[in-house]
């Protein structure tokens, strides 16, 4: 099910060029040591299946993003790099992309529902 939420923030980041997806991975590459993830833990750390991200991630290679390397410690894997123009790309897009989750969800919500989201979420994360 797709959410206002989602189709609201969804355009915001299409007027920057990115895609959700996109986002997504640039936004947790950057949380990565150097910017850099092996495909297999990055796909992990995003819920995707390894094919999934490993044809997304070409697209991103081919816009400059991000940039495939050699994994030294797995023949058959690869590193994803975050390129210095998606670092670029992603510091341009996260404040708008803050603002836009701001104004499309949490400024939708009163106080005690985000206190009650908040715990929610924690009883979720804790059952892992």
């Amino acid at each position: 099910m797709v959410t206002a939420v989602q189709v609201g923030t969804a355009q915001d980041l299409a007027e920057l060029g990115l895609s959700e997806p996109d986002y997504e991975v640039l936004s947790t590459l950057s949380e990565r040591e150097g910017g850099t993830s092996t495909l297999h833990e990055q796909a992990a750390k995003m819920g995707w299946s390894r094919s999934r991200l490993s044809r997304h991630a070409s697209r991103m290679e081919a816009r400059g993003l991000i940039r495939r390397a050699p994994d030294p410690a797995d023949g058959r894997g690869c590193l994803l790099v975050l390129s210095p123009a998606g670092w670029d790309v992603l510091r341009d897009a996260a404040p708008s992309h803050v603002a836009s989750v701001r104004r499309h969800f949490v400024d939708r919500l009163t106080p005690d529902e985000l206190a009650a989201l908040g715990r929610i979420a924690q009883k979720l994360s804790a059952g892992r």
